[in-house]
């Protein structure tokens, strides 16, 4: 490998490097309030599962992340609902709410929303879920139809 090689590769280290810290945030806000959507009606379904790794494998913002480091952060978060649903879901929407950038917010809610219909119904525990993501960004129900 020449000079020229390893200085191209040492900077696309460090922009998938970047890339992984600047969007940490969007990430673990993405996967928790999945975990949250997912949990609203008590069952979590493979469909619903699926959608999500799917989206994070496509999506360029995020598909830096090892697939274990974002199944390890859904299960973190899926699993505090065993210990009080109240609880999760505020320390969810604590980590939602540090997402400022509007076009990831939407992005976000877009999510969730594919995720709640994935199984087919998108029922109203899941779309409460999603208004209470929603609410937290500061965005509008009417813009995602809710």
């Amino acid at each position: 490998m020449g000079f020229f090689d390893k200085i191209k590769s040492g900077v696309t280290g460090i922009t998938a490097e970047y890339k992984k810290l600047a969007n940490k945030t969007l990430m673990e806000g993405t996967i928790a309030s999945c975990a949250l959507v997912i949990n609203a009606n008590g069952i979590a379904k493979p469909e619903e599962k699926r959608k999500m790794l799917g989206f994070i494998k496509s999506n360029e913002q995020l598909k830096v992340y090892d697939t274990d480091k974002v199944i390890n952060t859904f299960n973190k978060y899926f699993d505090k609902f065993d210990f009080d649903p109240e609880i999760a879901k505020g320390e969810i929407l604590q980590i939602v709410a540090k997402i400022k950038n509007p076009d990831e917010a939407q992005l976000l809610v877009r999510v969730l929303i594919a995720i709640g219909a994935a199984d087919g119904d998108f029922d109203a525990n899941e779309k409460n879920c999603v208004r209470d993501v929603i609410r937290t960004l500061g965005l509008m129900n009417s813009d995602f139809g809710l």
